[in-house]
């Protein structure tokens, strides 16, 4: 976009004086901080070579509303325990403050946007200095201390030993508009977490517009509705004092009243043109006049943008009105591009300051434009307050503690009827009486499901987890099957009606290893068709480090009377593609076994990743898995399992392959008899995991690391025939395999959406019945 100008006469950086030695030196640094995030951003842009012609981009004027902000916190208010969610478009401030502190080389200062160098966004996992949260899609950051608050009161009650601090949230107002703010917020659990605080920086500007009406005050309403302590930090001290005045109630109805645009135009308007418009017309304009009059021109026009978010003293007594009984919302009014030449531009957003504007900013803060990477002087009062920091928020490393041991395998077979949901429920009872250490680490979370994804009895055992114990009143109901008993101890935590908390909850939960070397098992279930609404927030959970199992149920098309707005297509190949993670889709309730465990296994480690299990509710007979007694060939089809499949029944001379899993496995193999009483012989390969095959197929390409020995054990090149793949989701998902032995295939599925009904009838309205299974198989070898 084109370069903004400067308007009015205002210096870019006024200089504050405190009459306080420690604000004084708290100035000084902002302004450094400011300098250092501007020119991170600038050097980016204007001075690294850029041979793809592609914008490298940046965010000063988003960074600039924060440097106050940050500076107060860093440099006089945080202590080592507290962790800080830093809004996305600020990450400049805080590697500027990490500069500071001696966490971060000059060396990265020039290195914003650049591949290994720092990140777009604050990365817990990619940048390469000191972060605490991950942010970068709206909303996500926000919440992440919430459940990071939750996660270290968990972890309290696995060690016995108390470890807490506040956690912060530094959010945009802009980022107010998204949802699962606001999900997060009215959560029931939420209102007992005295160490949430939330600063919003409230700079009436989004990425194209001043928005019209942020409605400051309502956002207040809100939050004091849902039971959190509002400390508004509206006006600086400079401007509070000019309200103090005669005119001074009358001139803070006209700014509180005024729209945000408007108020945001005084900010680009010269002294003579201030005095012409704050009055304004309404009743009081004539006592405002009387009062601006009093006012010198350089006086005025830093009162006009003296907000409280800007005024570290404001800040200061903000902070000290925190209550931590209960999560609290400091809401900052701000400038955004504040200090900048592009200071409150309602394009200001993405603008970058030209090489003159940048020089001009250079001579104004006393810094020097070919050598911006300076830090204060040991010596020097600045220095030393940036030491002090620096060794107060030192943190010693966190010993890592390995997880406990995870059993392969619990030794028995299931038999009779069941479905792959109601396995989950078993396999997690059955660990605590064969693996207590480990079971004692599993947390289940659900977002009110928990009867209808059969967790009632892992409920039972286990307990609710709450901060507080809590009286069951139904506890003496003999009509009442599942137990609600809340306490401090329980391993499990219901949420409301919200996947996207569920899934910000366990990947905080699944972080606590690398957090404070304790690791948990944390494992969300919902329905499978909400896996899509909740992937983006867990998607990049697992990117900011949390590892984390979730458990989709029930699935598919299978859940026939639900109707197609209940029918989930597209998870099945999500699994796949979703990176760091492993995806099955268990066929028998040994496979959920062996599947769940195995996926314990790699959490809570560094080398560790998360898992995606899609269940079933559809019966099936447990016969048909056909589980081996010899103990060495039972083990040879549990690791087949957890390495993505295997072959269920072999004809002699394979005229075909079927290969299907989770909840078709019992059609396919009826449409294996029927085929053989027609003469066609066919192997049935059950797949437990689509994306652990891909990766064989790239290792035996030369594409990945991934071993392919699967492969030669479920579809060797001797037995390679035609190939019908099915599955209750969207065919392509295993249509790649036939690649694997180069062989015709057919690929049954879903690809479009549901209807409700028998199931029998809903399979044959999307060709996935038995009939239609037949048919493909004999198509394909004819």
């Amino acid at each position: 976009m084109e370069p903004i100008r400067a308007q009015g006469d205002s210096p870019a950086a006024p200089v504050c004086r405190y009459g306080d030695a420690h604000l004084d030196t708290l100035a000084e640094i902002e302004r450094r901080v400011l300098w250092l995030a501007t020119s991170i951003v600038h050097h980016a842009n204007r001075v690294r070579p850029n041979t793809s012609g592609i914008k490298v981009g940046g965010h000063q004027a988003s960074s600039a509303s924060m440097v106050s902000i940050m500076t107060s916190l860093w440099f006089g208010q945080l202590r080592s325990e507290d962790r800080v969610s830093v809004k996305p478009h600020a990450s400049p401030v805080l590697h500027a403050i990490n500069y500071l502190l001696g966490s971060l080389e000059e060396r990265y200062l020039e290195t914003l946007r650049e591949f290994g160098g720092l990140q777009s966004y604050p990365s817990r996992s990619k940048d390469p200095d000191p972060v605490d949260y991950s942010t970068g899609s709206v909303g996500i950051g926000a919440t992440a201390p919430i459940w990071g608050a939750i996660s270290r009161r968990y972890t309290e009650t696995v060690t016995g030993t108390p470890s807490r601090g506040r956690q912060y949230s530094l959010v945009g107002d802009a980022e107010l508009d998204e949802g699962a703010i606001w999900e997060a917020v009215l959560d029931s659990s939420v209102v007992d977490l005295g160490e949430i605080v939330w600063i919003v920086d409230l700079n009436r500007q989004s990425l194209d517009r001043v928005v019209p009406n942020i409605a400051a005050r309502r956002i207040e309403q809100l939050f004091t509705a849902a039971g959190w302590q509002v400390i508004p930090v509206r006006f600086g001290h400079l401007l509070e004092s000019l309200l103090q005045r005669e005119g001074g109630d009358a001139l803070r109805e006209r700014i509180l009243s005024m729209s945000n645009p408007e108020y945001q135009r005084l900010l680009r308007c010269t002294a003579a043109e201030l005095r012409d418009r704050l009055p304004g017309a309404a009743d009081g304009s004539e006592a405002i006049v009387g009062l601006v009059a009093s006012v010198d021109d350089a006086t005025l026009l830093q009162a006009i943008r003296n907000l409280g978010g800007h005024d570290l003293g404001a800040l200061r007594e903000a902070y000290a009105q925190i209550d931590d009984s209960r999560p609290t919302v400091i809401i900052a009014y701000t400038v955004k591009g504040h200090g900048l030449p592009t200071e409150g531009h309602p394009q200001n957003h993405s603008s970058l300051l030209t090489v003159e504007q940048y020089r001009d900013l250079a001579t104004e803060l006393g810094e020097n434009a070919d050598a911006p990477w300076s830090r204060f002087g040991g010596r020097s009062a600045a220095g030393r307050v940036c030491a002090g920091a620096a060794e107060r928020l030192r943190r010693e490393e966190e010993p890592a503690l390995a997880p406990p041991h995870v059993p392969a395998d619990f030794g028995r077979t299931p038999s009779g009827i069941a479905t792959t949901q109601a396995a989950l429920g078993r396999a997690l009872l059955d660990l605590t009486r064969a693996a207590p250490e480990a079971a004692r680490r599993v947390v289940t979370v659900s977002p009110d499901v928990s009867s209808s994804t059969n967790l009632a009895g892992w409920v039972n055992k286990v307990g609710v987890w709450s901060t507080e114990e809590r009286r069951d009143w139904f506890s003496d109901d003999s009509e009442t099957i599942m137990h609600w008993r809340e306490k401090p101890t329980g391993q499990h935590i219901e949420l409301g009606i919200a996947e996207v908390n569920l899934v910000g909850l366990i990947g905080e939960l699944g972080a606590t290893w690398s957090r404070w070397g304790q690791p948990l098992f944390p494992i969300g279930v919902l329905y499978d068709p909400f896996v899509e609404r909740a992937l983006e927030p867990w998607s990049y959970g697992i990117y900011a480090g949390g590892q984390s199992i979730l458990v989709g149920t029930p699935s598919g098309v299978t859940l026939a009377p639900e109707g197609g707005a209940h029918q989930s297509i597209k998870t099945p190949s999500i699994g796949l593609e979703q990176p760091g993670c492993t995806s099955y889709e268990p066929a028998f309730a040994i496979d959920v076994e062996w599947t769940l465990l195995a996926a314990m296994s790699q959490l809570g480690r560094p080398d560790g990743t998360s898992a995606y299990l899609r269940l079933s509710t559809k019966p099936v007979d447990q016969k048909l898995a056909g589980v081996p007694a010899d103990p060495a060939a039972r083990e040879r089809r549990r690791r087949q399992s957890v390495a993505g499949g295997y072959r269920l029944r072999s004809a002699g001379t394979p005229r075909a392959t079927i290969v299907t899993m989770g909840a078709l496995v019992p059609d396919a193999l009826a449409a294996a008899d029927r085929l053989a009483g027609l003469g066609t012989d066919v192997d049935v390969v059950c797949v437990t995991s689509p994306g652990l095959l891909y990766e064989a197929v790239q290792g035996r390409n030369g594409q990945g690391e991934a071993p392919s020995w699967i492969l030669d054990q479920i579809l060797p090149q001797d037995r390679a025939a035609p190939m019908v793949t099915l599955l209750d989701g969207h065919p392509h998902t295993l249509a790649f395999l036939a690649g694997v032995n180069q062989v015709k295939s057919r690929n049954l599925g879903v690809s479009r959406f549901g209807q409700a009904g028998d199931v029998q009838d809903v399979y044959r309205y999307h060709g996935i019945d038995i009939d239609s299974i037949v048919r493909a198989a004999l198509d394909v070898i004819a």
